[in-house]
């Protein structure tokens, strides 16, 4: 398997978005990375976006199957990796929304490489790499063979 860099991300549940965003952001000092008010879901930076994130989801808003999500950062050649890494352990290596997947999905957004699966609980299990490229959040999520393709790579 791929080396570990860290822990990059958490996710947590909270009763209300605006008030925890407020909080995280004017009390503890994190940094506002993104929000995505259709999902009830925001996102921001521990120190910056190659360090750290914390993810916040309104009750009841989180994806169905994920019961706790954490993300370990890893290089970019860790991520690419990991797909066969995990295959070879017999793990299944996801996509974003659950799927099965050859390959890590790029976020746009951030934009980071990632690949997922699931512990032996169901929780969500992420490994990711922060990219150098500049954002793009009309991206989405999609295959990394389409952002190479995008970059010309």
């Amino acid at each position: 398997m791929p080396k570990l860099l860290g822990l990059y991300e958490t996710h947590l549940t909270v009763s209300d978005l605006k008030t925890s965003t407020t909080f995280y952001r004017d009390v503890v000092g994190l940094e506002p990375a993104a929000s995505f008010e259709e999902r009830k879901v925001a996102f921001l930076w521990v120190d910056d976006r190659k360090t750290g994130m914390l993810g916040l989801w309104e009750t009841g808003t989180g994806p169905l199957r994920m019961r706790l999500h954490i993300a370990f950062r890893m290089t970019v050649e860790g991520v690419l990796q990991a797909p066969a890494a995990l295959k070879a352990k017999g793990v299944e290596p996801l996509g974003f929304t659950g799927e099965s997947a050859a390959e890590p999905v790029v976020l746009g957004w951030m934009p980071a490489l990632s690949i997922y699966f699931k512990d032996p609980d169901g929780h969500s299990i992420e490994f990711i790499s922060i990219l150098d490229d500049t954002p793009n959040r009309s991206f989405g999520v999609r295959p990394f063979s389409e952002w190479k393709a995008k970059h010309n790579r």
